[in-house]
């Protein structure tokens, strides 16, 4: 199917703000190993070793994912499916197993699936530029069957037949553009250590669990898993913030309470930092965000989010965002993130506005 080498498939767990710290150090080099067997297309020798390994460890996310790729390199979409499926189920707030399950429903041609499974990968990590490239892709694909009906019903409709050919001209145009498709994505494609708990896309193939951003990259190499970095201390935070100017102290010293207040997992006063005018990501309902981020902070038995290398910038006396390194650990989970906190300063506190993942 042409379309399908619009669609990326992630190939990586452990790119930019996706790092899944899942799985001891003890265990990376089997991880990388088998990784590496895979990028090589030994698929067979890969998919024994991946297996050997998890029935040692079939919690372990990272080689369930990895299992999922080989899968899907083998044309195995069934059995891919499910154990991205079951991905979603374990670890529903990694975005990258739905991005590929999008790219494994649209290969089948079930694009009200692919459009489910990326609107919640969007929904779990609102700035997934891939995911949101490829629901465009599935609702284009989507609208090009209604015009094909609408054309069978009136083939003398010259608008209907002007709207199908210019997005058979788009897709075509990607094709010979030698647009990446599933396997080869503009996410990194790699496989990297991880841990349970949490910031790639429908194409010839399919596109990776820990929660976080990503930096996307054409993927014709994959890059060998990256060693997770340490939350930093609560009693170092402070030195790694650095404030703009002299009011960055009274900002970082929220955005420090706020971080405090989530590794409490004290959720009332955690959402008590946000102001009555946030915009909850993905534009859905205040009430909608502060349910599901209850759930989330109840879940975990253990929360540890560590800030560094903080930033704040200031737009006026009121306005200011914070730029961060967001170091998230949840009893087995680790995850690294870029963050941006829109803040403003209400009667004499400031406040979240607005919350950004970056990659």
């Amino acid at each position: 199917m042409k379309m399908l080498n619009r669609l990326k498939l992630y190939l990586a767990l452990c790119a930019g703000s996706l790092l899944l710290v899942f799985t001891p150090a003890a265990f990376a080099d089997e991880i990388q190993d088998i990784n590496k067997l895979f990028r090589q297309g030994q698929q067979e020798q890969a998919l024994g070793r991946v297996n050997s390994y998890l029935a040692g460890k079939p919690k372990d996310a990272q080689a369930r994912f990895l299992k999922g790729l080989i899968l899907t390199e083998q044309g195995k979409s069934g059995d891919a499916i499910r154990v991205f499926s079951g991905l979603t189920e374990d670890y529903p707030e990694l975005p990258e197993p739905y991005n590929n399950l999008a790219v494994l429903y649209a290969s089948q041609g079930q694009y009200d699936k692919a459009k489910i499974a990326l609107e919640m990968a969007i929904r779990t990590h609102p700035s997934y530029a891939t995911a949101h490239e490829n629901l465009g892709d599935i609702y284009a694909k989507m609208a090009s069957q209604a015009y094909d009906r609408a054309l069978q019903l009136d083939r003398n409709n010259a608008a209907t037949q002007t709207k199908l050919a210019l997005i058979k001209d788009l897709f075509s145009g990607a094709a010979k553009s030698g647009k990446p498709g599933v396997a080869p994505l503009t996410e990194a494609a790699t496989v990297a250590a991880p841990q349970p708990a949490a910031e790639p896309a429908p194409a010839a193939a399919v596109a990776a669990p820990a929660p976080a951003p990503v930096e996307e990259k054409p993927a014709a190499a994959a890059p060998a898993p990256s060693v997770p970095e340490p939350a930093v201390p609560a009693a170092k935070q402070a030195a790694a913030i650095k404030p703009t100017d002299g009011n960055g102290n009274e900002v970082l010293k929220v955005v420090r309470e706020w971080a405090a207040a989530w590794s409490s997992k004290d959720a009332k006063r955690y959402l008590a930092f946000y102001s009555v005018d946030f915009r909850a990501p993905g534009g859905e309902k205040r009430s909608d965000w502060e349910a599901q981020r209850r759930e989330r902070i109840a879940g975990p038995k253990t929360i540890s989010v560590g800030i560094k290398d903080a930033r704040v910038k200031f737009s006026d006396s009121t306005h200011a965002s914070v730029s961060f390194k967001q170091i998230y650990r949840a009893s087995h989970l680790h995850n690294v993130s870029s963050k941006t906190l829109v803040m403003v300063k209400s009667s004499g506190s400031w406040l979240i506005q607005e919350e950004r993942s970056g990659k």
